[in-house]
């Protein structure tokens, strides 16, 4: 049964109508939880460690951030606020995606723990609130809400996929201590052997002919990229794409 009193984070005032005023902030919490999980991840950043890092007693943050589910609350919106969406809706969907995109793959890349407490359902911080009215204006014009958070799903879904493949094979790098030339090195054996056994005419393209595998990161985001913009612009009146005509 849902919970018709729930309230969350963002339902309580910061600072209480009455008593004495507030020592710390939600926003210094944050910012220290978001130092120390850089450092060692999330797990690291305990109320106990976080009251450590800003000097201040571990029970008293409780007053400030009731709870695990509040802290990471404040710390997803606040990556996301990091994300510059300032000047969207542009009137140019194509850019405002692109930078948007980009500035999501950027936030993943210098925040891999992220990957870890993602969750699914939606808090409504004021940075997420802002993402939507701003990203999702960019479209607005155009499609019906429904098609919007389709085709928003969509490049969502990309970039996330696309920077969890990074992180992960950052993470495999730190692990095994090969980088990703190294590692195919390493298993170029196996990968003749199934070359030779004529049986993955697929595969046997992937290694023979695509070029994808070897561009950097950045261009196989990019390239990546503007297909699935491409397909969000066949969902879209012709007009609505500015994009010029190649000479």
């Amino acid at each position: 049964m849902a919970d018709a009193e729930h309230v969350t984070i963002w339902m309580r005032p910061e600072r209480p109508a009455r008593g004495p005023r507030p020592v710390y902030s939600r926003a210094q919490i944050t910012e220290a939880a978001i130092r120390i999980a850089d450092a060692e991840g999330l797990e690291a950043a305990t109320m106990r460690r976080i009251a450590a890092e800003i000097g201040a007693g571990a029970m008293s943050l409780y007053r400030y951030v009731p709870s695990r589910d509040d802290l990471i609350d404040l710390v997803s919106d606040h990556l996301l606020g990091e994300i510059d969406v300032e000047g969207m809706p542009s009137g140019d969907w194509r850019a405002d995606l692109r930078r948007y995109a980009e500035g999501m793959r950027a936030m993943w890349l210098r925040h891999p723990w992220i990957i870890t407490v993602r969750r699914p359902l939606p808090s409504f911080g004021p940075n997420q609130l802002c993402l939507i009215e701003r990203v999702m204006g960019a479209l607005d014009p155009h499609v019906p809400i429904d098609a919007n958070l389709t085709l928003m799903a969509v490049l969502n879904g990309y970039v996330e996929g696309a920077a969890r493949e990074e992180v992960g094979w950052a993470e495999e790098a730190r692990r095994s201590g090969l980088s990703e030339p190294e590692w195919m090195v390493r298993n170029s054996a196996r990968v003749n052997q199934l070359l030779e056994s004529g049986d993955y005419p697929i595969f046997s393209k992937v290694v023979t002919e695509a070029r994808r595998p070897h561009l950097s990161r950045d261009d196989q985001f990019r390239s990546g990229l503007e297909h699935v913009l491409d397909c969000i612009a066949a969902a879209l009146p012709p007009a609505a794409d500015r994009r010029e005509s190649p000479a």
